[in-house]
């Protein structure tokens, strides 16, 4: 017989496939396949189940099915596997099309497999699972970060692979009722189509994700959190202004700009040293040179109430003081063919490999000799993907493994690496910046950025799906660069329009911060160490216009009142997984419109936020949803839910409506 019940577990064995189904917390369900002697062990972003009782039953035809809440799976003889709700509603149904039992409905020459394990010549497999789509107005949220404008990613094709402004957190959130993570990080792809949604790993040794079920998107999100880990307690200083730009070249410059925050007496919460702020990649610490008395510098800033975040690459050039030690003991990423360059930005360098653990205690030990120990409590661990000059894939192997089987785990184990040695300290509500995640990121207090995005708008209603989908897909800590990235010219008007929506906008994100590589840059200003990398124009609210910094000072004070409302949504993205920022329907699912508006969001409870993604835009229509009032914020005017309005949108106002009169200060 092909089934089996063993330790609470559905298995089922034919030929060379075994494949597990059991239960993985309330109402879910971890399913696991393979062609292997034996189940391979990793639980990757999966922690240890809570206690559940499985029900399981064998039936006489050679069926069986298993139940764990409100989530059902049935399998036929065959092995075709299928999800339901508990009261039987179909929720997923794998997609096979072979003539294995000429009674089934499926019965096809087709001759396709839901889980086709394709022999790799001399190694593992190519796995490739298929649904089929039971629902033609199905909606699929979350899946991390992609640049592209939609928010619904039913009908996308999605790489399941890490770059530079991509962040592939493969979780995806039904408006069937279903939230599904693919937990494998092999590089791949996923298709949501209209007939079929296919996952792919190019290499694999097994099929590994996880289902559940729940009535609610909330239920859903707070099963997954509760599968994967929450993010800790955001610290307090991290709900105001951060201050940042392409870079800061010198310990008085960066501390000048913190004092004429202070002498304006405007708000600011952080402040960041970027990159090459060091000797050579992979000698982490200050360059004495430019920045001779860090120690003093960071008592000043702690003395204006700021805090410091240091810029840290993952990558070790050739000429590195540790780049010898570090290779002799195997801490370096390997190339199977060619010289081992992972990137040749300002030198040939390869990155420290975050998936070995010895290499991981050797980075974190560097940092914090020379900026832990000097009280430097925040990082921004750039280059997390980690960023190749060519992104071949297959081309790179780990201490786990080949980059295709493992490498969207790489900045897990990244941020590991920091949060693990600031935990041994004692620090508690553990935060720091990466430029990429993957799903159980949050738990290693991941503050996730998008990436070297453009400065326009079509690049900011990007960044809109992006912030959304990452909430979704479990990583609620979340920001962008406020103006964009790349080509922003300080003295051009439009670009000054660009920033103040982008301003307008930050102040309604997990975390708001202004960052940049404005034009024109600046003079090299030495040529040594990491003075040969040049520094972009000024990006302080003041270097712009007046009328810039009119508008910017206004939203600096009005995020700065907010900050206890922000801590308390932060409390709940800790205990429960909530995203601060989210879609219309994850508060109003039953309100059918609300799942079709992809250009507002919820900050929060009460706040709903509308805001103007498009050049010259001076009024836009919102909807406001079904079974609530809204008050304009600005206007004071209320209006019942369930209607589209038009707004003014003059250019220093975001459109905001706040919940059942909900009292908040957004004007002064």
């Amino acid at each position: 017989m092909a089934f089996r019940a063993e330790e609470n577990k559905l298995v089922y064995h034919y030929d060379a496939e075994e494949l597990w189904i059991e239960p993985w917390g309330e109402n879910s369900f971890r399913v696991r396949s393979t062609k292997m002697a034996q189940m391979p062990s990793e639980d990757w972003a999966l922690l240890p189940p809570v206690n559940c009782k499985a029900e399981i039953q064998l039936y006489e035809d050679g069926s069986a099915s298993i139940r764990n809440g409100k989530i059902l799976a049935n399998m036929t003889p065959g092995g075709k596997l299928s999800f339901h709700r508990g009261d039987g509603t179909l929720l997923l149904n794998e997609y096979v099309r072979n003539r294995s039992d000429v009674k089934a409905e499926y019965c096809s020459a087709l001759d396709i497999e839901a889980r086709e394990f394709r022999p790799l010549l001399g190694g593992d497999y190519n796995l490739s699972l298929r649904f089929e789509s039971t629902a033609p107005d199905e909606k699929i949220y979350g899946m991390g970060q992609y640049q592209q404008p939609y928010l619904d990613l039913k009908g996308t094709d999605l790489e399941l692979a890490h770059r530079n402004s991509q962040a592939s957190v493969p979780f995806a959130l039904s408006s069937l009722g279903y939230g599904f993570l693919w937990n494998n990080p092999a590089v791949g792809r996923v298709t949501f189509g209209k007939n079929i949604t296919t996952w792919e790993a190019q290499s694999t040794k097994l099929m590994d994700y996880w289902i559940t079920a729940g009535d609610t998107p909330a239920e859903l999100e707070e099963a997954y959190a509760k599968a994967t880990g929450t993010v800790p307690m955001m610290p307090d200083y991290a709900t105001g202004f951060w201050q940042c730009k392409l870079r800061y070249q010198t310990q008085e410059e960066l501390l000048e700009v913190a004092r004429e925050y202070k002498r304006r007496k405007l708000p600011i919460s952080v402040i960041v040293i970027d990159f090459f702020h060091w000797p050579l990649q992979g000698e982490w610490k200050f360059d004495p040179t430019y920045w001779p008395d860090p120690d003093a510098m960071i008592a000043e800033l702690k003395e204006m109430g700021i805090e410091l975040m240091v810029s840290i690459w993952p990558t070790v050039d050739y000429r590195s003081e540790n780049f010898d030690e570090m290779m002799e003991k195997g801490y370096l990423i390997r190339t199977d063919r060619g010289f081992r360059i992972g990137m040749d930005f300002q030198g040939n360098t390869i990155h420290y490999d975050a998936t070995n653990p010895g290499a991981r205690e050797y980075v974190w030990q560097k940092a914090k000799k020379n900026y832990y120990d000097k009280g430097v409590k925040l990082f921004w661990l750039d280059e997390a993907e980690p960023e190749y000059t060519v992104y071949d894939f297959d081309n790179y192997r780990y201490y786990l493994g080949p980059n295709v089987q493992v490498g969207n785990w790489y900045p897990v184990m990244y941020a590991k690496t920091f949060f693990d040695g600031m935990q041994e300290q004692g620090q508690e509500n553990i935060l720091n910046l990466l430029r990429c995640a993957w799903a159980g990121s949050q738990k290693y207090g991941a503050l996730v950025w998008s990436g070297d995005i453009h400065s326009s708008f079509s690049s900011l209603r990007n960044q809109f799906a992006a912030g959304l989908n990452m909430g979704l897909a479990g990583i609620p800590w979340w920001t962008t660069d406020i103006g964009g990235f790349h080509g922003g010219w300080v003295d051009d008007p439009n670009f000054h329009e660009l920033l103040i929506r982008w301003f307008e906008y930050g102040t309604f994100c997990p975390v708001m911060r202004l960052h940049g590589d404005r034009e024109p840059h600046k003079p090299q200003y030495g040529t040594t160490g990491g003075a040969t990398c040049v520094s972009g124009a000024d990006n302080e609210v003041w270097s712009y216009s007046p009328e810039v910094l009119d508008i910017c000072t206004k939203y600096l004070f009005l995020r700065e009142r907010l900050r206890p409302y922000v801590t308390e949504q932060m409390k709940q993205a800790h205990e429960k997984g909530t995203p601060v920022m989210r879609p219309l329907f994850y508060d109003f699912p039953q309100d059918k419109k609300a799942w079709d508006v992809e250009d507002e969001y919820l900050f929060g409870p009460d706040i709903l936020v509308a805001p103007v993604m498009y050049a010259k835009q001076l009024k836009r229509s919102v909807y406001l949803p079904e079974g609530a009032s809204w008050t304009n914020a600005w206007t004071k005017e209320t209006y019942d839910g369930g209607q589209m309005i038009g707004v003014d949108a003059p250019i220093d106002c975001i459109p905001l409506f706040l919940k059942n009169g909900a009292q908040l200060p957004i004007q002064e």
